[in-house]
């Protein structure tokens, strides 16, 4: 048997996305936040749309995904704080409908500050697609209550845990599920390799939909924050198995898409 590698016949089958340059990384160590980032740039080569993307960014960690100049080919925007659907609704007309739009939130920037823009925005079935990554607490500025923090969650506002007096958990995807204007809205993770999976097909779906005309697309991502939830990369990767799943379930709740269509992309 042969020593040497058999370079001819290998094929990729997990790497760096083409559209992203390996510049140095800005989110913390541990972060899910990269890898619903890296998600995002492999459905769009997919689908054979980085000309015609456009990204548009909140403030707070999701910012930090593109922000270091020439770290991806796509263009890249960042909006004030909670309005990335607005803007990313003004690029798509200002270009005619002809570009493919997509915003990267927060559950603070897209369900805090910014959920009257959000609502609006799937309330006028905007033609664009919205990306909120769920970690349940405000991580940039020192990992505070969010809409998202769970019932019992201890922040650095809620050091007892999140009670009644705070109010529950927003539940995003299911709150923009039955507006007329939403053409489809998911909830995934990115916790294990199956879960990023399934939910890079609910992604890529979402930006069909946008593709198709449907309308408004959502899709919610749970992601981990070791840093502000005093864990282990690995603690914070149960914690979203025992903890996160059961409180935000996983899957599809809206998709007007035809059946043919979904069955063929969930596959």
């Amino acid at each position: 048997m042969s020593d040497k590698t058999d370079t001819k016949n290998r094929k990729l089958v997990y790497g760096i996305p083409k559209s992203r340059r390996q510049v140095p990384a800005l989110t913390c160590s541990g972060c899910g936040h990269a890898l619903i980032g890296k998600m995002a740039l492999e459905v769009i080569e997919e689908l054979g749309i980085e000309e015609k993307t456009i990204a548009v960014s909140g403030i707070g960690c999701t910012g930090m995904l593109y922000l270091i100049p020439g770290s991806t080919v796509i263009d890249f925007a960042i909006a004030s704080h909670g309005t990335p659907p607005a803007i990313a609704l003004g690029i798509k007309r200002a270009h005619f409908g002809e570009v493919i739009v997509y915003t990267l939130q927060g559950d603070g920037d897209a369900a805090a500050i910014g959920l009257g823009c959000l609502i609006s925005s799937a309330a006028r079935g905007d033609p664009i697609t919205v990306i909120m990554f769920n970690n349940a607490v405000y991580a940039t500025t020192g990992g505070q209550l969010a809409p998202t923090t769970m019932t019992g969650q201890i922040t650095t506002t809620t050091p007892a845990g999140r009670s009644s007096r705070e109010g529950y958990p927003l539940h995003t995807a299911e709150l923009l599920s039955p507006i007329k204007g939403v053409a489809y809205s998911a909830r995934g993770s990115v916790h294990s390799p199956a879960h990023y999976q399934r939910t890079k097909k609910y992604m890529k779906t979402a930006f069909q939909a946008q593709m198709a005309g449907s309308g408004f697309s959502f899709i919610e991502v749970l992601s981990i924050c070791p840093t502000n939830w005093h864990m282990s990369p690995n603690q914070s990767l149960e914690w979203v198995e025992s903890t996160m799943v059961k409180e935000f379930p996983l899957g599809e709740f809206k998709n007007t898409l035809s059946s043919e269509q979904h069955d063929m992309e969930l596959k």
